[in-house]
């Protein structure tokens, strides 16, 4: 949730850059109509209450001459009243203002480049080059189902379209990814391994993102206050929920490996083939709850944690800004890290790493004391490190050979037996 206060000093301000991630960001008309109403409410509350203690004091004055108080009195108790009856308005105002608040996005970092589509995000660099072949390369499906390793037609008969079963060594190089990921983090750059529910309540959905606007991306549980978490953000972030941390614990850096389920609501017709957008596949997710003055340093140093997975699998990628039309609704900025698919002819998304600032945190009440002994909001990061289904389809893709086969990355050979390469049985 954006910061009411510099809203309220700056509406125009935040008005332009909120404009910036394109038409209906904000509604600057319906805020000011609010806060026109606020204040008109809050002097009426403010006025009735003085004149509730000046009727309280003459009452007083009154009875210690031993005059009659019988008029005041009725004057004090019509007036509470209409005190009452403002406090309530009032306080329904606020609720008001705090749900719409809740739905409208953070305001982008200056950094971000301006842009209305993805097509406009900033490349910053690259690593590694593509690939090339000296056969036609094939996308992860035919490669996955020649070796009889990726079943999308079972799994399409289990739960429907969007989802796909393993099995044999593409099983085991899938679950050997999220190991490697899992030891890799926590032994060099400092992560605590979690585990954390794969459901959440509306009220932590609703501390990350805006469950009323994103409802429909989330799998409910009929009857109950639970969802499937469509990535660990959810539950890990929610760790910090109404805590106030010692200035000391700072850094808090979480690794977590989760399924991840999502509805995929607005994809209709994108990706339909193959793992790339499915409704169910895992992630390792990487965390941390920073200091508000170094968050955009913690930014980069966590990008380069993502990218380190990228590096040791030898999988050529890019980086790229997301621009201001093309960014999350919590993200004040985001990076993408864009694989290579030698399929698609073409880098698609592996990982995103997102500076949220303290608008999570407001949403969730999540602070620290500072050295002043004041409270202040967190800064939460987070990012993939890696989506390990899209490494696989990287590694099938980037590794494979003409024969089918697919040559295991010399990184996750120890987390294979040694195997050095996958082929049809």
């Amino acid at each position: 949730m954006i910061d009411i206060q510099l809203l309220r000093k700056d509406p125009e301000g935040v008005a332009r850059r909120l404009a910036a991630r394109g038409a209906g960001a904000f509604d600057a008309a319906a805020f000011q109509r609010h806060e026109t109403t606020r204040k008109e409410l809050q002097t009426a509350v403010e006025q009735a209450q003085a004149s509730r203690n000046r009727i309280a004091r003459e009452i007083g004055q009154a009875k210690a001459k031993g005059q009659d108080v019988a008029a005041l009195v009725a004057q004090g108790e019509k007036l509470k009243v209409s005190l009452e009856e403002s406090e309530l308005k009032l306080a329904q105002l606020q609720q008001e203002i705090q749900d719409f608040l809740r739905r409208v996005p953070n305001i982008p970092h200056e950094s971000v480049p301006v842009g209305a589509s993805a097509e406009e995000n900033r490349e910053e660099r690259r690593w590694g080059e593509p690939p090339r072949f000296d056969f036609a390369a094939k996308d992860h499906v035919d490669v996955g189902e020649g070796l009889g390793g990726l079943d999308f037609a079972t799994g399409a008969k289990i739960a429907g379209s969007r989802f796909v079963t393993m099995r044999g060594q593409v099983a085991r190089l899938h679950r050997a990814l999220a190991q490697f990921m899992l030891d890799v983090h926590p032994r060099e750059h400092g992560y605590t391994e979690v585990y954390a529910p794969y459901l959440v309540s509306g009220a932590c959905a609703d501390g990350v993102s805006s469950l009323a606007k994103f409802k429909g991306d989330l799998f409910k549980v009929e009857d109950r206050d639970l969802y499937l978490i469509p990535t660990a953000e959810y539950p890990v972030t929610n760790f910090v929920r109404d805590e106030i941390l010692p200035l000391e614990s700072l850094p808090l850096k979480f690794v977590c490996h989760s399924p991840c389920f999502r509805s995929e609501a607005g994809s209709a017709g994108k990706d339909t083939r193959g793992m790339i957008r499915n409704h169910q596949f895992d992630k390792v997710e990487i965390l941390q709850i920073a200091h508000p003055s170094r968050s955009y340093a913690v930014l980069e140093e966590l990008t380069g944690h993502a990218e380190t997975i990228l590096k040791k699998l030898a999988l050529p990628y890019r980086v790229v800004s997301l621009c201001t039309g093309d960014i999350g609704f919590s993200s004040a900025k985001t990076y993408d890290l864009e694989v290579w698919l030698p399929g698609q002819n073409a880098y698609r998304e592996i990982s995103s790493c997102s500076n949220f600032e303290a608008f999570q945190a407001r949403r969730m009440q999540a602070r620290f004391r500072n050295d002043k002994g004041k409270t202040e909001h967190v800064h939460t990061l987070n990012g993939s490190g890696l989506a390990v289904g899209r490494t696989l389809v990287a590694i099938l893709e980037n590794y494979q050979k003409a024969d089918g086969s697919v040559t295991v990355p010399s990184a996750l050979r120890a987390y294979m037996n040694g195997q050095e390469k996958i082929a049809a049985a």
